[in-house]
């Protein structure tokens, strides 16, 4: 369990899911607060509420697995705890304040479900499997050899423009790879499978993620590495040329 820490995530300024529903989370505080305000016959100072609420995010919380990450369940409303202390011998202030501080322990759970929420929208968004969102423009991609076993060829960026949306994503035969580069080569004919890695391309936008993209020495083969996984796509014609 751990004291005292903020249930706000603050994402990457690309990754849309995140900030939109961050951006939602935050007029529903906003909303509710007004209202909160609105219904009190006697106003607190606005700028104090701002405060409290800010102070009443604070919270013991638990981290839990949830979508291959971690969100922090708030347990215990130690911001609230704190105001209450403060204003233990101003009861009449403590009653003007007590709802916006309780608020923000509340938007914690706000916050929560905003997060939760942008996990099913990046997968609407921006399905991991499909090539177009690692590589959504392809304007200034480059080929650079990573192996001593490339051959000096160029990018046929005409193949490959043509090519990006048709590319299948197929499993990767590990093992068979293993033992076709390794195993049943001897060591002075080995070469490298992947011996080149496409640059300069770009990420859809508002992702929120990375990948290195490694090209098949026959030029129909993708695989892009990604901080989570490995994904593997074939084309139908190289988008190689040279090196014959």
């Amino acid at each position: 369990m751990k004291k005292g820490v903020l249930i706000i995530n603050f994402y990457f300024v690309n990754h849309f899911p995140s900030m939109l529903m961050d951006i939602l989370a935050i007029i529903v505080i906003g909303v509710l607060a007004y209202r909160i305000y609105k219904k009190q016959d006697e106003k607190p100072i606005k700028w104090k509420v701002f405060i409290v609420i800010i102070i009443g995010l604070f919270s013991f919380s638990i981290t839990i697995p949830a979508f291959d990450t971690f969100v922090k369940i708030p347990i215990l409303p130690l911001g609230v705890w704190i105001l209450y202390f403060i204003y233990r011998n101003k009861v009449e202030k403590w009653a003007k304040y007590r709802r916006f501080a309780w608020l923000g322990f509340i938007s914690n759970f706000i916050f929560l479900a905003a997060a939760l929420l942008s996990f099913p929208l990046q997968n609407a968004l921006y399905p991991e499997n499909e090539l177009s969102t690692y590589m959504a423009s392809v304007k200034e991609a480059e080929i650079v050899s990573t192996h001593p076993s490339a051959k000096k060829v160029q990018l046929n960026k005409k193949s490959l423009e043509s090519q990006l949306n048709t590319m299948r994503k197929d499993s990767i035969p590990s093992e068979e790879w293993y033992y076709n580069t390794v195993v049943n080569v001897e060591p002075e004919d080995r070469k490298e499978r992947f011996p080149y890695q496409l640059t300069g391309t770009e990420m859809k936008w508002g992702s929120g993620t990375s990948a290195v993209i490694y090209v098949e020495e026959d030029g129909k083969g993708l695989l892009v590495w990604t901080p989570t996984k490995q994904l593997y796509y074939r084309a139908d014609s190289s988008i190689l040329e040279g090196g014959k």
